[in-house]
């Protein structure tokens, strides 16, 4: 009955959504105030009934109810509480329904935040963010029916996907879908813009917050995958350049460059055009991510689809909001207005230069990822496009980005002065000559990691100085400065945290990338390798039985100088259910770096593989990705940044003339 619920109030769903993208566009048509009006309540009840129907297949999991196919192939009723709920979204049925309660939600929070954006425009969105959903609720109906029953319940599930029983995997989907659907606001917004001409600096101060929200969480959902796999996988990698972790990666440099473009035409009105391109760009590339990650064009432990009809569908929905929304800015983007105009060398210039090398270095990783799969859907023919290629377009194209980021803070809107700034920021570049230096004093080789450690101590240092000559730090009495600390607006500040935390997650970079230091052995009891500084001492074996797995462990000490500083137990799970196994790594922190061990196979003669490394400052590339979202958080807090441009007080309003 709950399976059955669930289902009901998903179609329910639709029709509302059918409603709610039909009616506000007749009154948008008719100039009819009742017809607009419809779009609030049916999106907010859509949300309602979308919530239930996720609740209804929770319930489904929670309850170990195997008579609904979708629990019965992915669960398992000795499974800890928490995976059971996690396997809710652990498959390919159960990930597009969260999707869709996403979307809902994010409609139900423009009904209620956008009071202050005019009628017809926020009916349009509304109506825009409903034909998404459509196409969404009927993928789901259609294809991929989460509540499905079984004519015969089996007495057991097959389990979740093994590498998914994680508690990254609990955290990491939630995260990356919010701000893939999260750009579906703005892509609405574009598109309703584009229908009733309203495009100007309020449009983009009604955009911004919503993208950045999208931003924030993305980047946060990108940084879990990140670091779920670097554990999980037992590799020792963060970043493989594997097709799915690019489908995620091309939405956040699109995004990353539409904040930066709203900027400009919120400060300016200018860009106008190249805005709502990059709206449209920015979601439709959440889209393509999409549809590489669920047509089962991919093999990947997040490829749940491989119904090429689902795929058949998936590309419909491409051709339809992508070449759709395209046309619609072909014929109505000429009509725009031209917004102000600005030097080359000005906040504005360096904010369009931010956006050349994003959208160089998105399109790079576009054709490095498609260009395989159209090649073989073409010809037949395979081939492989991997870190080589991406190390060797997409890392230069970084480097001047992030030499210019320092630069655009302190440059003045419309015309600035080049040899100012440059001047003001001479204290960051003799930090990063003297990290440079001292890198290469103690390291000797290779010559890019002094590079990478002097470009990164300067975009942080940099950062910093656009804080310091904002509050005159240095320059006017303490109290004076702290004053203008406290006024600064949170913008500013959200500003220089972003910066500095890309430049602690190049710190992380660089030293993963040039000093990680490697050891592939094969061990038994009392055997001894070294890794860097570190022994790692083989103790012996230990089994144990978990929930719903065996569980074979490793017994390490881990000893610096001969004293033994820690106990590291590295395991492979058996999941019997599936017939899978997976390694789970063992970690010791050291600093802001990492002793990594990791198992593979168990020899005959009693020999357990063992993969070690040594990692130096390997976690400040997610502290680094942390530091960036908090610092889009203190943007959001702005009280300037709200959604909708603010209202006028009630003693501006009595001090206006009547007419």
């Amino acid at each position: 009955m709950i399976a059955e619920l669930g289902h009901y109030a998903l179609v329910l769903a639709l029709v509302l959504a059918v409603a709610q993208a039909t009616v506000p566009l007749l009154g948008l048509r008719s100039g009819d105030p009742a017809l607009l009006g419809v779009a609030k309540p049916a999106a907010l009840v859509q949300f309602a009934f979308v919530t239930l129907s996720f609740a209804a297949l929770t319930a489904c999991y929670v309850q170990s109810d195997f008579s609904v196919l979708n629990v019965a192939e992915n669960s398992h009723s000795t499974m800890p509480l928490i995976y059971k709920v996690t396997s809710v979204w652990g498959n390919h049925e159960g990930s597009m329904l969260l999707w869709v309660l996403i979307l809902a939600l994010f409609g139900a929070l423009l009904a209620l935040l956008g009071r202050n954006v005019p009628a017809a425009l926020h009916a349009a969105v509304l109506s825009m963010q409903a034909i998404i959903a459509i196409a969404f609720y009927l993928f789901i109906l259609l294809t991929s029916n989460p509540f499905a029953r079984l004519a015969q319940a089996p007495v057991e599930g097959r389990d979740l996907n093994p590498l998914l029983q994680d508690i990254g995997l609990a955290i990491h989907p939630p995260l990356l879908y919010v701000g893939y659907v999260g750009f579906s606001v703005s892509f609405s917004f574009a598109a309703a813009a584009l229908l009733t001409g309203r495009i100007d600096a309020a449009w983009a101060r009604w955009v911004r917050p919503w993208t950045l929200i999208a931003w924030i969480f993305l980047t946060l959902g990108i940084s879990m995958g990140s670091y779920w796999a670097y554990y999980e996988l037992g590799w020792g990698g963060w970043w493989f350049w594997d097709p799915v972790e690019n489908a995620s990666l091309m939405p956040w440099l699109a995004g990353t460059a539409l904040l930066h473009s709203a900027l400009v035409m919120e400060k300016r009105e200018a860009l106008k055009v190249w805005t709502i391109l990059l709206a449209i760009l920015t979601f439709s590339l959440s889209l393509i991510g999409t549809f590489l990650v669920r047509s089962g064009v991919l093999t990947s432990v997040h490829s749940f689809a491989t119904d090429p009809a689902r795929g058949v569908f998936i590309l419909m929905i491409l051709v339809l909001f992508i070449g759709g929304s395209l046309t619609l800015f072909a014929w109505r983007a000429p009509m725009l207005r031209q917004g102000g105009l600005f030097a080359p060398v000005s906040r504005e210039g360096s904010l369009v230069f931010n956006n050349l090398f994003l959208t160089t270095a998105c399109a790079t990783v576009f054709v490095g990822t498609l260009y395989p799969l159209a090649l073989e859907a073409l010809t037949g023919a395979k081939i492989s496009v991997g870190a080589p290629f991406f190390n060797m377009t997409f890392g230069p194209l970084m480097v001047p980005l992030l030499i210019a980021v320092p630069f655009g803070p302190l440059l003045a809107w419309k015309r600035g002065d080049l040899l100012g700034v440059a001047q003001r920021l001479l204290t960051a570049l003799a930090a990063a000559v003297l990290a440079m230096a001292v890198t290469f004093a103690l390291q000797g080789r290779p010559v890019l990691a002094p590079l990478g450690i002097g470009l990164a101590v300067f975009v942080i240092v940099g950062a910093a100085i656009d804080i310091v000559e904002r509050i005159g730090l240095f320059r006017l009495p303490v109290a004076i400065a702290w004053r203008r600390a406290v006024g600064l607006p949170r913008s500013a500040w959200g500003t220089a945290v972003a910066h500095a935390g890309l430049g602690v997650m190049l710190l992380g970079v660089v030293g993963e990338s040039q000093w990680n230091i490697e050891r592939i052995t094969a061990m038994k009891t009392g055997d001894v390798a070294t890794v860097g500084r570190y022994e790692i001492v083989f103790d012996g074996l230990d089994q144990r039985q978990g929930s719903n797995y065996r569980e074979l462990l490793v017994r390490f000490t881990v000893r610096e100088g001969g004293v033994p500083i820690a106990t590291l137990t590295p395991s492979k799970r058996a999941f019997t259910s599936r017939e899978m196994s997976t390694t789970e790594a063992a970690l010791m922190r050291h600093g802001v770096g990492q002793l990594y061990v990791s198992l593979g196979d168990l020899e005959p003669d009693g020999r357990v593989a063992v993969r070690a490394y040594d990692k130096p400052l390997v976690l400040l590339i997610w502290i680094g990705t942390l530091v960036m979202s908090v610092g889009g958080g203190l943007s959001l807090s702005d009280r300037r940044l709200r959604v909708g441009a603010p209202r006028p007080s009630k003693a501006r309003l009595a001090a206006q003339p009547a007419e």
